[in-house]
């Protein structure tokens, strides 16, 4: 009795463990394989330049006027000292600003990259659902950066129960208390 409650219970533990399927990839190394990434990585360098070029010229700009000031500092008033360092640091502040605003976490060039990454993303998302769906795979992660879900069998998402447990849709009288 004992071994055949085992057995079935190995055979139930054995068919669960074969009842899901995962996978992984490494889109870093996709990409390195594209030649369009290689044609975007390309352009966005040269972009990079342009802005690096463009916003060295700026601290340039006010690295002069910082040399000019000291140059000038014995005769000027107190009054125009205040007035010199006021605009020198206004150009700071600025410069800082256009910094922030190109190279920043939602900068011009992230948004930039972004918006010509977009069609390669959605490449690989598409081959990714494509291999899944032929290797009956239920979830694909990608290994290059942090792990994160790039395909998952509809059929195991949860996402409304979730909302119907926290209240969240048509009636608002089962909310979590």
């Amino acid at each position: 009795m004992r071994k055949s409650l085992f057995l079935v219970f190995l055979s139930l533990f054995a068919f669960s463990v074969n009842a899901q399927k995962f996978g992984y990839i490494d889109s870093e190394y996709i990409m390195s394989k594209m030649h369009q990434y290689k044609d975007l990585k390309t352009n966005m360098d040269k972009y990079l330049d342009k802005w690096t070029t463009d916003i060295r010229k700026e601290y340039d700009g006010v690295n002069d006027l910082k040399m000019k000031f000291q140059q000038e500092e014995i005769l000027l008033t107190d009054e125009m000292k205040r007035e010199r360092l006021t605009a020198i640091q206004g150009k700071e502040d600025e410069l800082k600003v256009l910094n922030n605003k190109v190279f920043g976490m939602e900068g011009i060039l992230f948004q930039k990259k972004k918006e010509l990454m977009k069609p390669i993303m959605d490449d690989i998302f598409k081959a990714c659902e494509q291999v899944s769906r032929e290797k009956k795979l239920m979830f694909l992660f990608d290994k290059a950066g942090d792990i994160s879900m790039i395909y998952t069998d509809p059929r195991h998402d949860y996402t409304d129960f979730v909302l119907e447990a926290l209240g969240v849709g048509e009636t608002d009288d089962k909310k979590i208390k």
